[in-house]
């Protein structure tokens, strides 16, 4: 008999809701054959047990024999461009020792010492939101100038560039759009340009530690590409939907802004419920793995979603309800292991400052539609609202 496979699609999700098809897979089986927007077959990991294994599992890497005809789990040339064909263990080794020199740049006491800057830059962006009258978009106003802001800073890219790098970052996220290639190489070729005139004026950002750490500026391209790509949109997203669960549960909201500590609880419950799927890192096995009852053969794309697991059973008590007091709350919104995202502490400070900014300074901030009206963008890598229009 034949079997049809699922085929996860490329389509905008619902905000904040889990979609049928994936609630239907992770029932079904922690490990399930599907078929990705690209056409191609893949095994998609739906639960939280499975994807911390699989996680710390050295047979799961960017390595593949055949770069040009792996399978995709979309066409897009920023993706295809973290396919390589080194051996498996080499591979490991590079992304081992790219991870050594980024993180002393990202570590819980560097981003203590930035949360006076980051706090600054909130009071900017959110001075600017509140100038431009209301309705408001938030997200066009306040997350992504925001996030892009304190991403830079921390990067070292200079201020009269950042609209420029703003629209190349945007064209890279575009899937099936045979201008992203174009748009690939010209950020590539202006962030290994940065990056050799840094090493005639080294500062304190992260450019300049790679340039000191003697990096080649064609890596540091590459690296720097990765942490703006990976950094800008997800934050960005985290503020807007976490907004959007803040204003629309105003006893989780009070309960937050009075207590630090309760604050903390909320971002960590909007890390694991408000993405509610398709955060998907594409990955290879390098050689059979057994695994969940099935063979995941040499070769084989699977998908690891860091955000599905979130909202299963096992692990997680009534996961599509919102409970800024759950605990514990071992979410994988950030990975886990050698793909654990470098960028996490940053990305929590960012959250709590803006949060708490937020509704401290506006405390009538509230949508401007009903959540089921709010739109993501469709055809693109990431999953962020259109829009976002606020009222206070």
């Amino acid at each position: 008999m034949s079997y049809e496979l699922p085929e996860i699609t490329a389509d905008p999700p619902a905000v904040l809701r889990l979609s049928p098809l994936l609630r239907d897979l992770q029932a079904r089986s922690p490990l399930c054959r599907v078929k990705t927007p690209a056409g191609d077959e893949a095994w998609l990991v739906t639960r939280h047990a499975e994807l911390k294994a699989l996680l710390l599992d050295e047979r799961l890497g960017r390595s593949h024999p055949d770069p040009a005809n792996a399978p995709r789990y979309v066409k897009n040339p920023f993706l295809d461009m973290s396919i390589t064909d080194e051996d498996p263990a080499s591979a490991h080794k590079l992304h081992s020792e790219l991870r050594a020199l980024i993180v002393p740049s990202l570590s819980a006491k560097r981003v203590r010492d930035l949360k006076p800057r980051v706090e600054a830059l909130a009071e900017e962006v959110l001075e600017e939101f509140v100038a431009q009258g209301q309705p408001a978009d938030l997200r066009g106003l306040l997350s992504l100038p925001f996030s892009l802001r304190v991403l830079c800073e921390l990067i070292g890219i200079p201020p009269e560039d950042r609209e420029q790098v703003v629209a190349l970052l945007a064209g890279l996220a575009d899937v099936d759009d045979p201008q992203a290639a174009h748009g690939q190489q010209t950020l590539f070729t202006y962030l290994i340009e940065l990056a050799t005139r840094k090493r005639a004026d080294l500062g304190d950002d992260v450019m300049s530690q790679l340039c000191r750490s003697g990096v080649p500026s064609e890596s540091i391209g590459t690296v720097t590409a990765m942490l703006l790509f990976a950094g800008l949109d997800a934050v960005a997203t985290h503020i807007d939907l976490g907004v959007v669960l803040l204003a629309t549960n105003p006893d989780a909201r009070q309960a937050a802004l009075a207590d630090p500590k309760v604050m903390a609880g909320a971002v960590e419950e909007i890390l694991r419920s408000a993405k509610a799927g398709g955060s998907v890192l594409p990955r290879y096995a390098s050689a059979d793995v057994e695994f969940g009852g099935e063979t995941i053969k040499a070769g084989e794309l699977v998908l690891l979603d860091f955000t599905l697991p979130n909202f299963d059973e096992q692990v997680f008590d009534e996961p599509e309800h919102f409970d800024i007091t759950r605990s514990p709350n071992p979410h994988l919104t950030f990975g886990h292991g050698m793909w654990h995202c470098v960028g996490a502490p940053l990305a929590r400070l960012e959250l709590r400052t803006m949060y708490t900014l937020l509704f401290t300074r506006l405390p009538g901030l509230r949508l401007d539609l009903p959540v089921e009206d709010l739109q993501v963008l469709g055809g693109r890598l990431s999953a962020g609202l259109t829009e976002l229009p606020m009222r206070w």
